[in-house]
């Protein structure tokens, strides 16, 4: 049978447990057309690159599909039926990855480089970077210029201020 990989956008509106009841009737339809679904990946909430039906987000899902044409169009077909999408795409490839997709495993790349700051935007308790360590110098001090004989001689302000005075 031929192999494809299927993507769909849901709307932002919808909660995640929607996605997964819409991600499991489009495998029994591929599974009462003969097919299969080998592979379900769900991306979770991601931005648009453009605005889609008014939508800046959506709820992203990977299907591996090893079935007849006739169950993926059926498949497609409900997709184009149900309000909830917003884009859909089909390809046809040779043979279906292992293991994670590539954005699965960007996403898990991310998640190792370990805990997040606390505080966001308006910087929680302990201001914008968090708490302060005592063990962290509050600010560099920068080196002072060695001295030389202009710096020893008064200010001409100086200077002109002591004249007015007299």
């Amino acid at each position: 049978m031929p192999l494809y990989e299927h993507i769909f956008i849901a709307r932002r509106d919808i909660s995640s447990q929607q996605v997964d009841s819409l991600t499991e009737s489009l495998s029994e339809i591929i599974k009462e057309g003969g097919g299969e679904v080998k592979k379900t990946e769900y991306w979770g909430l991601r931005n648009l690159s453009y605005r889609i039906k008014k939508n800046r987000k959506g709820h992203y899902v990977l299907l591996n599909l090893d079935t007849p044409y006739p169950a993926l169009a059926e498949m497609e077909r409900v997709l184009r039926l149900n309000e909830d999408i917003v884009r859909t795409m089909t390809i046809k490839v040779d043979e279906l990855e292992e293991g994670p997709s590539a954005v699965m495993q960007q996403k898990a790349s991310r998640d190792d480089r370990g805990p997040r700051r606390e505080g966001g935007r308006d910087g929680g308790r302990d201001g914008p970077r968090g708490p302060r360590s005592d063990d962290r110098p509050a600010k560099e001090a920068a080196p002072e210029a060695p001295k030389t004989e202009d710096d020893t001689a008064p200010s001409a302000a100086v200077e002109a201020e002591e004249s007015t005075n007299e």
